[in-house]
């Protein structure tokens, strides 16, 4: 695996971002990173090469990656979404999603004779270890997290008699621990950068001697993404986030754009769900996407907005991500260069 870039390595504008704009001129500000993370791209790409390998129909539990169009355009491929492993015929071919499952998971699989290809991000797989780890040591884990969010459910099932899940700054107060000087926060990957760090601070106030986890648990993605529309935001009368609504990192860039000073911003899976109306009075719109949309969802964006007279686009990158993870082993021989 190799090492992301710098959360921030300066901002860049495109050639003509920094010229003068006559008033009234509309224009678009595109956030750059955007899109596809390389944990969503693994596993995208997985279940497209077990189609290509195994051929339909396979199995997924979960979304493979929280996107509507990526999911219908597998379904439309002969790919089965399953809630639980007991919807899977014995003996068929199950792919776990990006997400990550919980041991219990795994061994529900097994005893249905389940082959299975693991699609879990290795960002994800990582905070596992770390909730393993520190089990062990008989640590309290305080997980800040969504209730009920997938990614939530199968790390807390690593150690489910070491780890809380905490939900937001307003859910501190009802943790508690067993040894005050062995307690560690670990986190979701998708979460906002401030808010998690607002529960931390929060849980740092009643717990003096919380440690942090080993290494960042929000996903360098997840950060960069933020990063770039907290750059952006402030000179937008509109931000507007292509991404589903259960997409967490999505739902993020959204509560980010306002809270770095956009004055209104929606999230859109398609071009045609943007609303006319949100454009009347609106010279300068920002775009992003969440680390599970493909480009395609944003030049749709693109093209809409051209039409309503917004032909100047102008990126605004942040950082450059030249991350890769490599295929579940079942597959990698099926890689094309």
């Amino acid at each position: 695996m190799s090492t992301a870039v710098p959360l921030n390595v300066g901002i860049t504008r495109s050639a003509d971002a920094g010229s003068a704009r006559p008033e009234g001129a509309k224009r678009v500000l595109l956030a750059e990173p955007r899109g596809y993370c390389a944990g969503v791209d693994r596993a995208v790409e997985t279940v497209e090469k077990a189609l290509d390998k195994h051929g339909a129909p396979i199995y997924v539990r979960k979304e493979i990656v929280h996107n509507r169009h990526v999911v219908e355009t597998l379904r439309d491929r002969g790919v089965v979404f399953v809630d639980e492993t007991d919807e899977v015929p014995e003996g068929s071919l199950l792919v776990f999603s990006a997400h990550g499952v919980s041991p219990m998971v795994h061994e529900s699989a097994a005893q249905r004779s389940l082959r299975t290809i693991d699609a879990t991000c290795p960002l994800v797989t990582k905070v596992h270890q770390e909730a393993k780890r520190f089990a062990r040591d008989d640590y309290d884990i305080l997980l800040i997290g969504h209730e009920g969010h997938e990614e939530v459910e199968g790390t807390a099932g690593e150690a489910p008699d070491h780890v809380q899940l905490v939900d937001g700054p307003d859910s501190v107060d009802s943790v508690q621990v067993r040894d005050e000087s062995k307690v560690i926060w670990l986190s979701q990957t998708t979460l906002s950068v401030d808010e998690t760090m607002q529960t931390v601070s929060r849980l740092r106030e009643r717990f003096p001697d919380l440690q942090d986890p080993p290494s960042d648990d929000i996903c360098y993605a997840t950060q960069n993404r933020q990063v770039a529309v907290k750059a952006m935001a402030p000179e937008c009368d509109l931000v507007i986030v292509v991404g589903s609504r259960n997409s967490s990192n999505s739902v993020r860039l959204v509560e980010v754009a306002l809270g770095a000073g956009a004055r209104a911003s929606y999230l859109v899976d398609y071009a045609k769900e943007v609303d006319p109306a949100w454009l009347e009075g609106v010279e300068t719109v920002g775009i992003t996407s969440g680390a599970s949309v493909p480009e395609i969802l944003v030049t749709g964006v693109i093209d809409l907005l051209a039409e309503h007279g917004f032909h100047d686009v102008q990126s605004v990158t942040t950082a450059n991500e030249t991350l890769v993870f490599a295929l579940p082993r079942e597959l990698r021989a099926a890689r094309t260069s």
